[in-house]
């Protein structure tokens, strides 16, 4: 009986968060500034991390910029600085957690805090699974998804102090639809998916409602961090575009960006599809990439 007076309590909540969404739909979200804002773009040296380091340089943010390749992470910088940005550069190898504390800690001290995290730096191996060696397995798992906890770890502590601040998990479509031939990429970016909507649920439940996550998931995106990728339904996004959509997310507080936003449509289609025709749909899809297939030479 008190369980379900507890649902009949839940009903007008459930109307009333139905209304807040619709509203949403209809009117202008608001959007705040970063101007300002002190951000830390991880995998900042080239791509989507170089976009979008731009695109917060436009918007008057002082940028720390963190990546392995020193000559990326320099060009990233002058291009930034030539729109005005403070900019400060780190070399950083995200697969190596005693090295993101030790970098963490000199930003803190040489820098200050850091109010918007961009977990962006991330590793592939295009290839089956019996191809894909051990070593990197664990080097995918350590970039993709452990770095996000110990960027995370370091930079939260003041964040929650202040109770402001923003999280960015830059995961993938592939986060939430698998592809053959990327097996431990798709695994790390399902746990990044998890780990945005984890910690998400976690600031709320500590009532840290000033610290904001959000999450991207595009698909293939043209960097060369895949070669030659190929779709039969949709285009390969370019770089710069987006960084302008995930700005624009940030901007807004979006919780989950979808790039392009008809992957909301296949998402829904993965779920009420039969195998059968998920697997048609698949087919269909016609992804193509540069992928080692190790198996079909040991037959």
């Amino acid at each position: 009986m008190h369980t379900a007076l507890e649902l009949l309590r839940l009903l007008p909540l459930l109307l009333l968060a139905y209304l807040e969404a619709l509203a949403r739909l209809l009117l202008p979200p608001r959007r705040k500034s970063v101007q300002g804002e002190t951000v830390l773009v991880t995998g900042a040296g080239h791509g989507l991390g170089r976009s979008t380091a731009l695109e917060f340089a436009q918007h008057r943010s002082r940028l720390v910029l963190w990546d392995v390749n020193q000559h990326g992470i320099e060009e990233t910088a002058a291009e930034c600085q030539r729109l005005g940005a403070t900019v400060h550069t780190f070399v950083v190898d995200c697969s190596k957690r005693e090295e993101i504390y030790r970098a963490a800690e000199k930003v803190k001290k040489e820098i200050g805090d850091i109010s918007i995290l961009v977990n962006n730096a991330g590793v592939i191996t295009p290839a089956d699974l019996l191809s894909t060696q051990d070593h990197q397995i664990e080097q995918t798992f350590a970039v993709n998804i452990l770095a996000h906890f110990w960027t995370t770890k370091a930079f939260l502590p003041t964040m929650m102090k202040n109770n402001h601040g923003h999280i960015v998990t830059v995961s993938s479509a592939a986060g939430h639809m698998p592809a053959s031939f990327m097996l431990s990429y798709c695994s790390s970016k399902f746990a990044a998916v998890g780990f945005h909507k984890a910690l998400t649920q976690e600031l709320s439940a500590l009532g840290k409602d000033g610290i904001k996550t959000t999450c991207l998931c595009p698909i293939f995106i043209n960097t060369g961090f895949v070669k030659n990728p190929k779709m039969r339904l949709t285009p390969i996004l370019e770089p710069d575009m987006v960084a302008k959509k995930l700005l624009e997310g940030i901007l807004i507080n979006q919780k989950m960006i979808f790039v392009p936003s008809s992957l909301n449509i296949f998402l829904f289609m993965e779920k009420i599809l039969p195998e059968r025709a998920l697997a048609a749909w698949n087919k269909l899809q016609a992804i193509q990439f540069d992928k080692v297939v190790g198996y079909r030479n040991k037959e």
